[in-house]
């Protein structure tokens, strides 16, 4: 019953909190105004300014900020107890994550749709703006190369997802080009992509799991190049092509897959079939050697799903150049965020309580039931602590068994009501891949953007070329992916490397993009204490956090392997030493930002930034792209 106490009263608390708190930021802080002309308008060219119906950049939004971090940061958490990770999420998604994501895209809307790192030049100084878009082109990197890999390890793991995966692509352009070209609606045809999709699952499942031949190579390092590739091509299509829909048609599968775990959740909690408090602990007495500590690390290691500075890169990157309304910045960015916490707080429920409701293998391509000793089925605490190796060792938690955690808990929520297991695990595995999918395509369009602004900034005039922006970004993303890495040092792990310190940057990131939201407030004499709060806590966690493992010796970042080493010690050292290069580099510019941002903060209080020069006369290209029609 504690199972579907928390789903129920998680969703429940989520309504209130958008309708009291969001409420009050948007008529009382950010003062939203129907009759603003927004950047889609101002600029439109239909290719990265494109106004477009809230429901449809919702659906952009949140398949962009929920990839892997919701999932992987989670079911890696729950070892410290399900309770400190899911006070976590419920609190910072409500008070910290919505407020960050929100406020990034109002400012973004205010400012012709620049990114955070654009604006924090005119809010704080010059210099701010190019160490932050130094901190963003570092983070995304790191983001490609993981987000690419996670999405390689699922289908290599779980071949029976990768046809409903790739599937939607095409479905995507077909009805991207029938929408724009002839005016049709969206809803229906992505309703039947929807229904092909699910379709393609059960193939999948049951008829056509697609592996990658042996004689090909190591199926992460093939699906990690094929997807780069594809998103090579995302990124310099225009959004109505293959983004937009692509991600519209997302968010009904996303969301019909929670909505079904969500229903698992709620008859395996009400049966008794999931058992939260005695499946795992609620605070662990016992953790793996060599984990880093709860404090700080519970705040890094979730952080999508609490509070993420990636989001303010979606935010500020693409959905502050799509929304065709300003008041629509409270249903995408404070709205999603909760939505993601929701997933997130599935999660939980499914690493802890899912898990515990039986312990599976398969066998000659059948899931049967995992035996003990004594030939019963493993469940609760024995299935979970055989998923968890408590005893065991922090490098064996590898992220691919944790996404099977969840993988395996969601499937098992899904066959509490009706749903065959292989069909439930390829489900979920498709919900996984497609979220990771979203996220890698926007980031690096994200990253395409850093590229060209730094190239201006810098002037490098040939990279501030979108094909050669976009193209050094997949390099140098798949460059650190094929890092060798892992027990064995395989070529292709290289991203699962800097997992640990992907948390701690992008959690600066949100800190930083906060400075920028109370800058702009300061500026504007409006109340600031409600930002400043988790602005300082997202400067200092994510901070500690860094130092802890750029010197404590239990990181293995600094101290060890100063000797020279050959063979796998010789690659152990040069990994240890990639993390604390970045990490050095990450404390430094972030350390020069906050020293610029104080410096200025005694005189910025009611002094406007200066403005931005005025637009050019221009011909837009016509009617908003996805802006409704029949069927709509």
């Amino acid at each position: 019953m504690l199972t579907l106490l928390i789903a129920v009263g998680t969703f429940v608390g989520y309504l209130v909190a958008y309708h009291t708190y969001g409420r009050w930021l948007s008529r009382r802080i950010f003062n939203l105004d129907a009759s603003t002309v927004v950047p889609s308008r101002a600029l439109q060219d239909d290719v990265d300014f494109v106004p477009t119906r809230k429901e449809v950049i919702f659906g952009h939004h949140f398949t962009s900020i929920a990839g892997t971090g919701p999932i992987v940061g989670p079911a890696i958490a729950v070892f410290w107890g399900w309770l400190p990770a899911l006070l976590w999420v419920l609190l910072g998604s409500v008070f910290i994550g919505a407020v960050h994501d929100f406020g990034a895209l109002v400012v973004s809307l205010r400012n012709r749709g620049q990114t955070v790192g654009e604006i924090a030049g005119r809010l704080i100084t010059p210099r701010a703006r190019v160490l932050f878009l130094l901190i963003l082109f570092f983070a995304l990197t790191v983001v490609l190369a993981i987000f690419g890999l996670v999405i390689a390890s699922i289908f290599a793991m779980y071949p029976e997802s990768v046809l409903s995966v790739w599937i939607a692509l095409p479905l995507a352009v077909l009805i991207g080009v029938r929408v724009h070209r002839h005016g049709a609606g969206l809803l229906l045809p992505s309703l039947v992509a929807l229904v092909v999709m699910y379709a393609a699952i059960w193939v999948g499942a049951y008829y056509l799991p697609i592996r990658i031949p042996p004689s090909l190579g190591d199926p992460v390092i093939v699906w990690t190049v094929a997807l780069l590739i594809y998103c090579f091509a995302a990124s310099v299509l225009p959004v109505w092509i293959l983004l937009q829909p692509r991600d519209y048609i997302n968010s009904h599968q996303l969301v019909l897959a929670m909505g079904l775990l969500l229903l698992g959740v709620c008859v395996a909690g009400f049966t008794g079939q999931a058992d939260l408090a005695g499946s795992a602990p609620m605070l662990a007495t016992a953790v793996p050697a060599g984990a880093p500590p709860i404090w700080p690390f519970l705040f890094i290691t979730i952080a999508c799903g609490a509070c993420s500075g990636f989001h303010c890169l979606v935010s500020s990157g693409t959905s502050s150049k799509q929304l065709e309304s300003e008041t629509d910045a409270q249903y995408v960015g404070y709205g999603a965020m909760l939505l993601e916490g929701g997933l997130a707080v599935l999660v939980i429920l499914a690493c802890c309580a899912g898990v515990g409701m039986g312990k599976f293998t398969r066998e000659g391509g059948q899931y049967v039931a995992a035996l003990a000793a004594d030939g019963t089925a493993l469940t609760g605490r024995a299935a979970w602590e055989l998923r968890y190796n408590l005893a065991g060792n922090w490098g064996e938690f590898g992220l691919a068994a944790k996404v099977g955690a969840f993988v395996e808990g969601g499937a098992n929520f899904l066959a509490a009501i009706g749903i065959p297991l292989e069909l439930g695990i390829g489900i979920i595995a498709v919900l996984v891949a497609s979220f990771a999918a979203t996220t890698l395509d926007t980031a690096t369009r994200l990253q395409r953007y850093v590229i060209q602004e730094l190239a201006d900034t810098l002037r490098l005039k040939p990279l501030t070329n979108k094909y050669a922006a976009t193209g050094l970004a997949v390099v140098l993303g798949g460059a650190l992916a094929m890092v060798p890495g892992g027990a064995a040092m395989q070529p292709g792990r290289g991203g699962l490397i800097l997992w640990p310190l992907f948390g701690a940057t992008n959690q600066l990131l949100a800190g930083l993009a906060f400075m920028v939201l109370v800058f702009y407030l300061r500026r504007r004499n409006k109340p600031i204490w409600f930002a400043v709060v988790p602005m300082i806590a997202m400067l200092v966690m994510p901070a500690w956090a860094l130092i802890w493992q750029l010197f404590n010796a239990d990181s293995g970042w600094f101290w060890p392997g100063w000797a020279m080493l050959t063979g796998q010690q010789a690659w152990a050292w040069q990994n240890s030493h990639l993390l604390c290069g970045i990490g050095m580099i990450a404390m430094v510019l972030q350390a020069w930002m906050v020293t610029e941002a104080v410096l200025l903060w005694p005189r910025v209080h009611g002094v406007l930034e200066e403005t931005l020069p005025p637009l050019e006369p221009r011909k837009t290209s016509g009617q908003p792209v996805m802006a409704g029609g029949s069927g709509s």
